[in-house]
């Protein structure tokens, strides 16, 4: 027995349609107004951060009133230290529009960006000596 099918349902004269989210495509017969990326970003023309994607981005300060509303989101979500990565796709835009958004506020010094922890290649002797007894103890 398999189980009945859920039937979708078209937004009729009393339901509004649902808003697609920002990187959708349109469906047909919708009209959308869609932001460029370029105003996003800004003049974009400069020098970018050094900035891959697993650094570390954290708030220094709240959003001014002169923030755009893409930078006061990055700083709203920088309370707690995130990956570029993560700011990302919490925001719906490409890597690299992000990386132009966090050059301005790294040059205003509202965030500060830090390399991840990274762990030594090779383990300390001691710390292997340690686990092979432990295990031949066993």
């Amino acid at each position: 027995m398999t189980p009945p099918r859920r039937q979708r349902r078209s937004p009729g004269p009393d339901r509004p349609a649902a808003p697609s989210p920002p990187g959708a495509p349109a469906k047909e017969g919708e009209a959308r107004n869609p932001e460029r990326l370029f105003v996003i970003g800004g003049e974009g023309g400069g020098e970018r951060a050094d900035i891959d994607l697993v650094t570390l981005i954290v708030a220094r300060a709240d959003p001014p009133v002169s923030a755009t509303p893409e930078q006061a989101a990055l700083l709203r979500l920088c309370a707690a230290p995130l990956s570029v990565a993560e700011l990302s796709a919490y925001l719906s835009l490409p890597f690299s529009v992000v990386t132009v958004l966090l050059t301005d506020l790294l040059a205003s010094e509202l965030v500060q960006a830090r390399a991840p922890i990274v762990r030594q290649k090779v383990a300390d002797r001691n710390l292997l000596e340690a686990v092979m007894h432990g295990l031949q103890k066993l």
